[in-house]
């Protein structure tokens, strides 16, 4: 009842306010009519004001902050583009840091790598074998025999040539020499180059050979089988660096494969010089041997 009074009351209000403009009465509509209109707009006023004032200031922050994005955004697009490009950093190869690692004197050993750890030192290798050095001493001698046909033997120069050769090339490859005073003159070898020299064949190869060897004329041999070389101009020293040569050779009379000491050891040889009919003297046969003292 009393809801809808005051509807009636509103109503009858406005239409009076209607009324009274058509009568002219223009005033009494602002002061009848408009005051209810302020009342109720005032609140809606404000929170429209305020809610602007926020939106404002939210825009500001936004627009502050989308600035500095732009200028962000723009340093970065400057340091990828415009920027300029770092140098290179210097290759280092394998090598250079080897060198770089390597310690260059003896106070070196704590050298320390770009990463802070100590550089690892190269364990200590160990010492090379030193070749054993010549022996001192001389040569037994030998009789330089001359044969029933005239052919000139060994000498004691002979033997001493052989000995002094066959011992250096022994220690230039690192082999123990053997003892000087086991250079041994061999009769029995001396007189099968002996029957050699002595075939009257004007072939100085007639007879040449090992134990088996025919002459000429039929004289069975005799004396003993060695390692052989001869030739025209042949010493003593060059006919060890012959055998040492020959790998058979070198083999059977240098024993390179042998582990045990040389002081048992005797080597023996002959030479001979010159032949029948017509050899001259620089034409020389030799014959040699290891053995047991």
């Amino acid at each position: 009842m009393r809801r809808r009074s005051a509807m009636l009351s509103t109503v009858f209000t406005t239409v009076l306010a209607i009324s009274l403009a058509a009568s002219g009465h223009e005033p009494a509509v602002s002061t009848v009519a408009a005051q209810p209109v302020e009342q109720a707009a005032a609140p809606a006023e404000r929170s429209v004001v305020t809610a602007a004032s926020i939106n404002r200031a939210g825009e500001a922050r936004l627009e502050a902050q989308r600035d500095a994005l732009r200028e962000s955004l723009g340093n970065v697009r400057e340091h990828l583009a415009q920027a300029p490009a770092d140098e290179p950093a210097p290759t280092t190869t394998a090598g250079d840091a080897v060198a770089a690692e390597r310690p260059s004197g003896t106070n070196a050993a704590a050298t320390v790598s770009a990463t802070g750890a100590s550089a690892p030192t190269a364990a200590p290798q160990p010492a090379a074998p030193s070749c054993p050095a010549p022996l001192p001493g001389g040569t037994g001698s030998a009789p330089a025999r001359v044969s029933a046909g005239g052919v000139a033997g060994t000498t004691s120069a002979d033997l001493a040539a052989f000995a002094s050769a066959y011992n250096g090339i022994r220690v230039a490859n690192c082999l123990p020499p053997v003892p000087t005073g086991n250079f041994r003159y061999d009769a029995c070898m001396e007189d099968r180059l002996f029957w050699m020299a002595e075939d009257p064949s004007t072939d100085p190869m007639s007879a040449w050979g090992h134990l088996g060897s025919v002459r000429s004329d039929g004289v069975p041999s005799v004396g003993c089988d060695g390692n052989l070389a001869g030739g025209t101009g042949n010493t003593g020293s060059t006919v060890a660096q012959k055998w040492w040569d020959s790998m058979s050779h070198r083999a059977s009379l240098y024993r390179p494969g042998e582990t045990g000491g040389t002081a048992g050891v005797c080597v023996y040889f002959a030479m001979s010089h010159g032949g029948v009919p017509n050899e001259p003297v620089s034409f020389t046969r030799a014959a040699a041997r290891w053995g047991a003292c």
